[in-house]
């Protein structure tokens, strides 16, 4: 699957109208697995959180699984586009870099109990359904590779290797859903805008 045929393939999950019972489910499933993970989770527990019978989730999921995969697909569907909308900013490599750490960085803290779920759950998706997030996994990748590749080809980077300048951006990025908010940085925009100078000044050629 391409990168764009497997997006296309998201936002069609993405956009399906979410009625009130479906949205509760989903709040419901997102705080239980991000608090007790996807296995310490019950149905009845997410019925529960939800204000509903268990029988009546079943109405809308076929199955926890269900819940898990629609949650983690609309999850990195948002990442992806937040740091594609970012590093398509008009401008110089440092400017495109700051521009999508902002925007990834941002959306991990401001959607922080999701991003747990999302970054931390993949081990309990079934085969299918993780294969939908892999490729969306590698579209984030390549969206930051392709940016720091510019800027080291142009001169204006100093990175040695490409690879692993690009997966330690992205953790730092990933990360935040682990602590968020700090005592230091406690607002998305105080997130973004840290992150954005210290890729920044990782990537930086020296004068």
């Amino acid at each position: 699957m391409s990168a764009r045929s497997g997006t296309r393939a998201g936002d069609t999950v993405a956009q399906r109208p979410i009625g009130d019972a479906v949205q509760r489910l989903l709040d419901a499933a997102r705080d239980a697995f991000a608090a007790k993970g996807y296995h310490g989770t019950s149905t009845r527990e997410i019925a529960a959180g939800a204000g509903m019978s268990p029988a009546a989730m079943y109405i809308h999921f076929r199955s926890k699984q269900e819940i898990l995969a629609r949650l983690s697909l609309a999850g990195h569907i948002a990442a992806l586009t937040a740091i594609r909308t970012g590093a398509d900013t008009p401008g110089s490599p440092t400017k495109r870099l700051r521009a999508a750490v902002y925007a990834f960085a941002s959306w991990h803290a401001e959607h922080h109990t999701a991003g747990r779920v999302v970054q931390y759950q993949l081990s309990a998706l079934e085969e299918e359904n993780l294969a939908e997030v892999v490729q969306l996994r590698h579209d984030i990748v390549a969206t930051m590779r392709d940016v720091i590749s510019e800027g080291t080809r142009d001169g204006e980077f100093a990175v040695a290797d490409i690879d692993v300048t690009t997966l330690a951006i992205l953790s730092l990025c990933i990360d935040t859903v682990r602590w968020y908010p700090s005592r230091e940085l406690h607002t998305p925009e105080a997130v973004g805008a840290s992150f954005a100078a210290l890729a920044e000044r990782m990537v930086k050629a020296g004068d």
